[in-house]
């Protein structure tokens, strides 16, 4: 049985990104020491930030978190000055008696996003909603952020 491989449109360009790693390797390891690049691999596959979506709406700026398969109790949203911040984990679901994976592609432990807001946003207005392994933000929008149409003087 030959193993599952995921499919990728930019295939031939593997092996280039195989030397350019190796190439990382050789100059990692002799900057930083042996062991180094292992390190930063093992960390690397740990980490993982969630995809993000802003938009305004209504007079709100709605901020989108895709978290599938994310307890809501293990995410933090939090606001400090300009600063909103999205943390949580997704945890690792233990493997059932019997069943083996394949292959297995999704991030698991802690993430964090950090995103820069407008001046202006009241933190008391911040409302956040979970639904479907989406988490959403709406705050108003500050007044200085509304869209005005300004009108083309047309000169001759």
């Amino acid at each position: 049985m030959s193993a599952l491989v995921p499919w990728r449109s930019m295939r031939e360009m593997d092996p280039l990104s195989r030397r350019m790693d190796e190439m990382f390797d050789r100059l990692t390891r002799d900057f930083f020491g042996p062991g180094w690049s292992e390190r930063s691999r093992t960390e690397a596959a740990t980490m993982w930030e969630p995809a993000i979506e802003c938009h305004l709406e209504a007079g709100n700026l709605i901020v989108k978190a895709d978290l599938p398969r994310i307890d809501p109790k293990d995410v933090t949203v939090s606001l400090l000055g300009t600063q909103l911040t999205i943390e949580g984990e997704r945890k690792v679901e233990k493997a059932k008696e019997g069943e083996g994976y394949m292959y297995r592609e999704l991030p698991y432990g802690k993430f964090s996003r950090v995103l820069t807001l407008p001046e202006g946003i009241d933190a008391d207005k911040v409302k956040t909603t979970y639904k479907n392994g989406v988490l959403e933000i709406s705050m108003p929008v500050p007044s200085r952020m509304v869209s005005k149409k300004i009108p083309i003087e047309v000169q001759k």
